[in-house]
């Protein structure tokens, strides 16, 4: 199973791959997606249409010469005058066409070849002076200029001498004529004809006797121009047809052009026309046929492309299941997918890609239905059983009754039960309890039905029975507490409350209540913004609180709010304007154009480009302007005026002047004046001279000729000349002044270098209203001089310097692409069926990521709301009662516990309140068990407790690592009563093991608390931090209970937390040499009572430890830990030595003195010595 893609471009495909795609295609058929593994190829792509661009062509060259249609084969005196454009750049488009490019006007006395004339050295007929002939040279020239032999030129008369006059000393010297004016008009109109002039002036005045200056109306001639009217003609086209077959040029061949399959050669027609410009069609004699384009061209066709489609799929499958009668008729399906559209003749496609038929032989479902019959006479139960209950003699209690139940067929015919078993039901039942009232007993009618209840929530119905029989008569029978005769309950009030349940909805675009239509739209038809709704789910109560289904309290289950998305808004500019005139009026310079701001964005729009300070953004690109476009026009040099006040005979210097104006050269406005400024400053003719007007009988000599030119590389060593000529010699002696002139060729001052010069490439120009896309990138060329300055490109022409040929370029421009989004799915099904909590879903997904500065796609690709809250039924259990024993305190006895139906939200906290049964009758009982057998034991019997739960499974590991590929794991039980006199009474396992795999690897460690009173709490625990029994190692236990070693046995000592003996309050450690306690010594003064100390049984009770602990700080130690006595001790007793040396001597006084007064002491008691302490005197 794969993912099958419409190729987006077409292929080239050998014959062997269309067979194996045909065998291919037999067997591919589309399944359903969920059968291909991994995700679903790319459904969209990104393409890049080109947008349309108009022709560009260049300004009209000057018109030509008048031409015959064949200079070979001439007929007639008619020929034409042209002038061609050449295209600038190509268009883009399917009918995209450049305009004409050659134009005509008819013209008489054609000329295929001419005499080019040179002047040659005036001879006069006698003497120096006079009238005499020039030579001419003569060459024979075609029309693009070329010499060619001088016979081609034989019909038009070859001239070879021209009258010519030098002046006498004494005659008038006029100059030569001046070159013709340009024309004033490009072509002849009925109110504009064309007109050009020439003229001389006189350079030297005659003297006395000599030919006099002619007058000034001689010295200017005029002649017409351009005498062609203004009615241009030129061949128009037709688009070219598309490509069709010709049998002539067909081919069996397979070519590759422009990527696609070619299957042979055709050909491609179209009109041509003659066109006037003025009026349309004309005659084709009007143009010239040596331009007339062609109309038929060769060109290859495209293979034709069939349509493929792929077989239809499986059928859907039909129900194997039997259908009712009475259901509509069930359909199946199937499809197709177009793999590659038709194109270029070939097949179309089908028209029908999907299909469906009705289902056939669909088994109908049998009609059987149980019919019941009544039931019989109320069986009681027999007598044998009812010995010994109160009135077994009677026929009456409680008994059954039964009765007879049929399956029938849809004829009402006897069938088989199982039939109704399978097609109607369970069967109904066939037993049910009924009671036979006894004498004493109270007899009703049954129950009527319960009245009507109003729509007051308030109001109730009722239900009544009345005694029967003997039971009217009765007393007991009529108390009605005990016997009630009518029943009261309360209505069903249908006043319902709402509350709201959990958060709010997001916000969703075009409805939340119903669902969505199937499918997936584009991002652009779907509305992602503006108004929306929504939505919070509601959980309804009715009076008595209880949870009801939603509906009672909202159609749609939720509260609705309206909300708002906001829209995000890009930065929008203006259009481009208009292009600036190029900024330079000769060669290459800038043009610019700007848009500014009109809105900024927000809300998480597309962000402006870097604007500038007024808010605008400019584009600058490259132009050229043709350097001929304005040219300088001069009028004739004004009479050579003398200052005649200083000068009476009126000749020597002067000045003289003239007119200088800048027009245009262009087709369209040729000749007419415009404003200096467009005209080249550096170029500007002058409009004043000095100027010579030789005086009678001087020489006279002719205006300077053109510099010759310099060679193309500039060397020093040139030279540039110029000569005049002497056109009348001098009367008297006085020489003629120099007639040449000679200047070296310099560099960048009268020589000069020329080349082509590239601009850089342009940014990427698109057509008008595009945004991206393919566009164009051009570079211009012009024409620099080796100063620097930009000149005319007929400069570079003329050295045929090597010009670049491409100047221009196709470029992409990137799409700014914002994220395109599929539609929202359908809100899947809530994810729990009842109670609160649950959510509902939708999603949706990106169909292309966001390019460039394109609208990213948005965090939010699903949306969630709750639920509407429906009521959950379940049976609960109430708590197993106590053991129920019958009549005694110990055996066997019942645990009971209730089953009641209950409505609830399935939240944690949730309340459940009882209702009727009915409701939960079709959920299914986890556990239906109410009684459950117990016992309680009797004294001297074994009992037990349930087992616990099985622990984790255990593996058998060394250093965190096991081998073993099965584990343990174990449960045990405790004695709950056993016999002291008989152990062995419950002879039950306490422990059970049982083998278990997946197991895992565990450290055992043991934990100890503080120590307290010499005792401590020893466990094991698991690495997993679980408190075990057993795992760790018995001989690596801690102690439970600190002990002395040795045994603190003195008398009055016991064992402290540090683990050495101490002695206990009151007394005062002697401890040995080796530091162990050796006795305890009474500290004194701290007896109330006297004792024996050479007795135990004088010893005192021993006070708590801990208060031992606190003051034994206090208690004097003689030794040090080594054993040795503490310095204290020795001086201790130094000063207990000399103090009894004081007393000692103090007494020796006190007697002394008394024995030499000779007084008779008093009758002395005897001293008694006592002492409590263990030290003997």
């Amino acid at each position: 199973c794969f993912w099958k893609l419409k190729p987006p471009t077409p292929f080239i495909f050998s014959p062997f791959f269309f067979f194996f795609f045909f065998l291919f295609s037999l067997v591919s058929r589309p399944v359903d997606g969920k059968f291909c593994l991994g995700p679903a190829p790319s459904a969209s792509q990104l393409c890049n249409l080109p947008c349309p661009s108009e022709c560009e062509v260049s300004a009209w060259s000057v018109w030509g010469p008048c031409l015959p249609e064949n200079c070979q084969d001439r007929q007639g005196r008619r020929g034409f005058k042209m002038r061609q454009r050449h295209v600038i750049m190509d268009p883009v488009g399917p009918s995209a066409d450049c305009p004409h490019l050659v134009e005509s006007i008819p013209c008489e006395d054609p000329v295929c070849y001419e005499w080019i004339i040179s002047e040659g050295i005036c001879v006069t007929d006698h003497g120096k002076c006079g009238l005499g002939n020039r030579i001419l040279k003569t060459l024979c020239k075609n029309k693009k200029g070329e010499e060619v032999p001088h016979h081609l030129c034989s019909e038009y008369p070859r001239p070879e001498v021209m009258a010519c006059e030098i002046p006498c000393a004494t005659d008038c010297v006029i100059s030569e004529w001046s070159q013709w004016s340009p024309c004033s008009h490009s072509c002849s109109s009925k109110n504009a004809e064309g007109s050009q002039s020439r003229s001389r002036s006189i350079l030297a005045l005659p003297a006395e006797g000599g030919k006099a200056c002619p007058p000034d109306r001689v010295l200017q001639e005029h002649r017409a121009c351009n005498d062609h009217p203004c009615v241009h003609f030129y061949w128009e086209t037709s688009p070219w047809s598309s490509c069709s077959e010709d049998s002539l040029v067909a081919l069996n061949a397979t070519f590759s052009w422009s990527g696609e399959a070619t299957c042979g050669v055709g050909i491609q027609t179209r009109k041509v026309s003659c066109m006037k410009s003025s009026s349309g069609h004309v005659t084709p004699k009007r143009c010239p046929d040596s331009t007339r384009p062609e109309t038929v061209r060769p060109c290859l066709l495209l293979c034709k492309k069939d349509c493929i489609v792929t077989p239809f799929s499986e059928w859907t499958r039909c129900p194997t299941a039997c259908q009712p009668g009475n259901a509509t008729a069930v359909k199946q399906s199937r499809y197709r997918i177009i793999i590659q559209d038709a194109a270029n003749g070939g097949h179309a496609c089908p028209d029908t890609l999907y299909e469906e038929r009705e289902c056939e032989d669909i088994p109908i479902c049998p009609v059987y239905r149980w019919k019941t019959h009544r039931w019989s006479h109320c069986i009681l139960v027999p007598d044998s059983v009812r010995q010994g209950v109160l009135g077994y003699n009677e026929a009456c209690g409680h008994g059954l009754q039964s009765r007879a139940v049929t399956c029938l067929s849809e004829t009402n015919e006897s069938a088989d039960a199982t039939e109704c078993m399978r097609w109607a039901g369970p069967m109904p039942p066939l037993v049910q309890e009924c009671l036979v009232p006894c004498k004493d007993d109270c007899t009703f009618t049954p129950w009527s039905k319960f009245t009507a209840c109003s729509f007051d929530c308030e109001s109730t119905k009722t239900r009544r029975r009345s005694l029967t029989g003997r039971s009217r008569k009765r007393d007991k029978c009529q108390d009605t507490e005990v016997y009630p005769q009518v029943e009261t309950e309360l209505c069903p009030c249908e006043v319902f409350t709402s509350q709201p349940h959990g958060n709010w909805s997001d916000c969703i675009i075009g409805g939340g209540k119903s669902e969505p239509q199937s499918g997936m739209r584009s991002h652009g038809d779907t509305k992602e913004c503006g108004e929306g709704i929504r939505l919070r789910a509601i959980a309804c109560y009715d009076k008595t609180g209880r949870l009801v289904d939603p509906s009672h309290c909202s159609s749609s289950g939720y509260i609705e709010e309206s909300c708002t998305v906001p829209c995000p808004f890009d930065c929008k500019l203006s259009d481009w304007s208009t292009w600036t005139p190029c900024s330079s009026s000769c060669g290459t310079g800038v043009k610019v154009r700007s848009k500014w701001l009109k809105e900024k964005p927000y809300n998480g729009g597309r962000p402006c480009p870097k604007l500038d300070l007024k808010n605008q953004v400019y584009e600058a690109v490259p132009c050229y302007t043709e350097c001929n476009q304005y040219s300088w026009v001069v009028e004739p040099w004004s009479p050579c005026k003398i200052n005649s006040e200083q000068n009476s005979l009126h000749c020597g210097e002067g000045i003289q002047t003239r007119k200088v104006r800048c027009v245009s050269t262009a087709e369209d406005h040729r000749g007419e004046t415009v404003p200096s400024t467009l005209c080249n400053q550096a170029e500007i003719p002058d409009e004043v001279q000095k100027c010579s007007l030789y005086c009678p009988s001087e020489c006279a000599v002719s205006d300077w000729g053109q510099w010759s030119t310099c060679p193309q590389v500039c060397d020093p060593n040139d030279v540039q000349t110029r000569t005049r000529q002497v056109l009348r010699s001098s009367v008297n002696t006085k020489p003629c002044p120099e007639d040449s002139q000679v200047k070296p060729c310099i560099l960048n001052q009268n020589c000069f270098q020329y080349q082509y010069n590239l601009t850089d490439w342009s940014t990427c120009q698109l057509s008008e209203n595009a945004t991206c896309g393919r566009g164009v990138r051009k570079r211009l060329l012009s024409c620099v001089r080796s100063d620097g300055r930009t000149v005319s490109a007929r400069h570079c022409q003329q050295r045929q310097l090597e010009k670049p040929t491409e100047m221009s370029s196709e470029c992409l421009v990137g799409c700014v692409v914002d994220c395109r989004l599929s539609a929202w799915s359908a809100w899947s099904q809530c994810s729990q069926t009842c109670g609160a909590g649950g959510q509902m879903v939708r999603g949706r997904a990106v169909l292309l990521q966001a390019m460039g500065e394109g609208r990213p796609c948005p965090a939010q690709l699903a949306q969630h709301r709750s639920c509407p809250v429906k009521p959950c039924y379940s049976w609960r259990l109430g708590p197993w009662s106590s053991c129920r024993l019958q009549g005694g305190q110990c055996g066997d006895g019942l645990q009971v516990r209730n089953l009641t139906c209950v409505v609830h939200d399935a939240s944690v906290s949730a309340t459940a309140k009882p209702v009727e049964h009915a409701l939960c009758a079709e959920l299914p009982l986890k556990e239906t068990v109410l009684q459950l057998p117990c016992s309680v034991p009797c004294p001297g019997d074994c009992h037990l407790t349930e087992w616990s739960e099985w622990s984790s499974c255990e593996l058998t590991c060394i250093e965190g690592r096991s081998f073993e590929t099965t584990g343990r794991q174990a449960r045990s039980r405790a004695f709950v009563g056993q016999s002291p006199e008989s152990p062995e009474s419950c002879s039950g396992q306490v422990v059970e093991i049982r083998p278990c795999s997946g197991g895992k690897c565990y450290d055992y460690l043991w934990k100890t608390s503080l120590w307290r009173d010499n005792v401590r709490t020893v466990w094991c625990q698991r690495s997993d931090g679980i408190n075990v029994t057993g795992g760790c190692a018995l001989q690596t236990k801690p102690a439970e209970v600190r002990h002395c070693s040795p045994a603190c046995r003195k008398p009055f000592s016991y064992c402290t937390q540090r683990g050495v003996c101490g002695c206990e309050r009151g007394y005062t450690e002697i401890m040995r040499s080796n530091g162990f306690l050796d006795y305890c010594m009474k500290v004194p003064g701290l007896e109330d009572k006297k004792a024996d100390v050479k007795t135990i049984a004088g010893k005192n009770k021993p006070v708590n430890s801990k208060m031992h602990d606190i003051f034994k700080g206090w208690s004097i130690q003689p030794f040090n830990p080594d054993g040795k006595l503490k310095m204290w001790v020795y001086g201790v007793s130094a000063s207990g030595f000399l103090i009894i040396a004081f007393l000692i001597f103090t007494s020796f006084l006190m007697c002394k003195k008394s024995k030499q007064h000779q007084s008779t002491p008093p009758q002395q008691k005897p001293l008694t010595l006592a002492y409590d302490g263990d030290i003997d005197m």
